[in-house]
């Protein structure tokens, strides 16, 4: 607004410029909040993961001939 002193256009672009950062400072904040629930989410996924592998192993270690038998149907007669 050409009406307006230096001062003044220098204190509206100032009082912009805060409300700009505490903006940017409650986006960092949320997005802060986010990146934990995303690592909390990963770090039970994993763990989950590895619990179900664990399930796994040992329902393929109560199989019979587990180990000894070769897994594509050999050892018929053909």
């Amino acid at each position: 607004m050409p009406d307006q002193s230096p001062i003044d256009q220098i204190a509206e672009r100032v009082e912009r410029l805060l409300l700009r950062h505490e903006e940017l400072n409650r986006t960092n904040a949320l997005l802060y909040k986010e990146i934990e629930m995303l690592s909390q989410e990963r770090d039970s996924l994993k763990s989950r993961l590895s619990a179900a592998r664990a399930r796994v192993d040992a329902l393929l270690a109560r199989l019979p001939g587990a180990g000894s038998a070769p897994l594509n149907g050999a050892g018929g007669s053909v």
